[in-house]
């Protein structure tokens, strides 16, 4: 069974309609923030292995705080459409610099590297996160005035 894209026309006379219907397209920004979400859950949970490899705290607090992240980061990408969505993926990206610093100043001398590692992954999903709202934004405001401006039919 196949899917007609998001933009393609729907119905017509081969499928039992009269007239052809468009499909709504995808919120650019929905996509570009759960995608960011999602590929930042995978590295989360990507770090907490490595944590876990380098026994950098107790296995228990490795895994609740990563696991419990990488969860987290994965729920907010599938959940951007409620209200409040983007403002708890915002928030989500606060707590997380906020560790990435905290993780910076208790970190040892051999263990200095991977926290900023850490702290430098941290500072480019944020960016990207703000690039995603930004320019997710201004395309489907693009989107909507031509649509505006050229109305279908």
């Amino acid at each position: 069974m196949t899917t007609a894209p998001l933009d393609a026309p729907t119905g017509g006379p081969d499928q039992g309609d009269p007239a052809p219907t468009m499909r709504r397209k995808r919120s650019a920004r929905l996509t570009f923030a759960s995608t960011v979400l999602l590929l930042e859950a995978f590295v989360v949970l990507f770090a907490t292995l490595m944590a876990f490899g380098l026994r950098a705290a107790p296995p228990g607090v490795i895994w609740a705080c990563g696991g419990t992240l990488a969860v987290v980061l994965l729920l907010l990408s599938g959940m951007l459409k409620r209200p409040g969505g983007y403002l708890a993926g915002s928030v989500v990206q606060v707590l997380i610099l906020a560790g990435g610093v905290v993780l910076l100043g208790s970190a040892a001398q051999a263990a200095a590297f991977v926290a900023l590692s850490t702290l430098a992954v941290g500072v480019v999903f944020v960016a990207l996160w703000i690039l995603g709202l930004r320019l997710g934004g201004r395309i489907d405001r693009e989107r909507a005035e031509w649509d505006a401006a050229h109305p279908a039919g």
